[in-house]
C-alpha cells in the first residue's frame, strides 16, 4: 500500500507533502476552513459522541478550529514545527505535539475519534492505519475531510484547467472509497457544500499554498498564477469585488472494529 496516493512518484509525494511549512502564515491566512455539517457526520460515525478527538497531520488547525466550535477536546499531532507553530499561536487551547500518522505520540486508546484534514494522501498507510487503530478507542472512527473547488459551477473547472502545474497529480478524494484496512470497516463517503469568501488577488493567494504551485520551478509557479490571476480579471464572476468559491467537502469515515 506504502503511498496511499496511486501512480504519485515518492519523491515527489514526499517534496509535496514537506513543501506547506515555509508558507504556513498564508496558509493559515488562506486556505479555507470545514463545514460543521461535515465535521459532525464524520464523528457521528463513531458508536459514542467524541469527547477527545485526535486532528491528525493538522496543519495550522483549519480541522481544529471547527473541532472546538463543537465542544471536543483536541490534540494536535504535525510534523512540521512552522505549521504547529502558527496553529499554537491562534489556537491556545488545542494541545499541540510534534509527530507523523506513522508515528502517533499518544499513548493506545487515548482519543474517541482521528480526523484528518487534506492530508490523508500522504500518509503511508501501510504504517498509519495499525497507528490510528492503536490510538483510537474501541468504537472510535477515523474521518478524512478534503475540500475541493465545485467545478459544477463552471468557472472554477476553467480556472483548474489552466493552472495545472508541471506536478500536479490525483488525489485520494478523487475515489469512490479509501482503501480498506482489517482494523476498521469500510468506509463510507459523503459530500457537502461549502464556500469561501475570496476576491481574485486572495484567491491567488490561495492557489499559491497549493503543494503543486510550492515544488514548482519559481519560473512555472509565476506564469500558472499570472494566467490565475488574468483568467480572474476577466471572468465576469470573479472580476470586481468579492465573490463565494463554491467548494465541494469530501469526507469519508470508518469505525475501529
Amino acid at each position: 500500500m506504502n503511498s496511499s496516493t496511486p501512480g504519485i512518484e515518492p519523491e515527489l509525494h514526499a517534496r509535496r507533502a514537506a513543501s506547506f511549512g515555509a508558507e504556513a502564515a498564508a496558509y493559515a491566512a488562506h486556505r479555507p476552513d470545514y463545514p460543521e455539517k461535515a465535521l459532525a457526520w464524520g464523528l457521528a460515525g463513531a458508536r459514542k459522541s467524541p469527547d477527545r478527538v485526535l486532528d491528525l497531520a493538522a496543519g495550522t488547525g483549519k480541522v481544529s478550529e471547527g473541532l472546538l466550535a463543537m465542544g471536543v477536546a483536541v490534540t494536535a499531532v504535525e510534523p512540521d514545527p512552522k505549521m504547529l507553530g502558527q496553529l499554537t499561536r491562534t489556537l491556545p487551547a488545542v494541545t499541540p505535539l510534534i509527530g507523523t500518522a506513522e508515528r502517533i505520540p499518544l499513548p493506545d486508546e487515548a482519543v474517541d475519534a482521528v480526523v484528518v484534514g487534506q492530508a490523508f494522501h500522504w500518509f503511508d498507510l501501510d504504517r498509519a492505519y495499525p497507528e490510528i487503530a492503536r490510538v483510537l478507542k474501541p468504537g472510535g472512527v477515523v474521518a478524512a475531510l478534503w475540500n475541493h473547488d465545485d467545478e459544477s459551477a463552471g468557472w472554477p473547472a476553467e480556472l483548474n484547467a489552466l493552472i495545472k502545474t508541471s506536478m500536479s497529480r490525483r488525489w485520494l478524494s478523487d475515489y469512490r472509497s479509501l482503501p480498506e484496512h482489517e482494523a476498521f470497516e469500510p468506509f463510507e463517503k459523503k459530500t457537502f457544500g461549502h464556500k469561501q469568501p475570496r476576491t481574485a488577488e486572495s484567491l491567488v493567494a490561495t492557489l499559491a499554498t497549493h503543494s503543486h504551485m510550492l515544488v514548482a520551478t519559481a519560473e512555472e509557479r509565476e506564469t500558472k498564477l499570472r494566467t490565475a490571476r488574468e483568467f480572474l480579471d476577466r471572468n465576469p464572476e470573479t472580476a470586481s469585488g468579492e465573490f463565494d468559491l463554491p467548494i465541494t467537502t469530501t469526507v469519508f469515515r470508518a469505525l475501529k472494529r
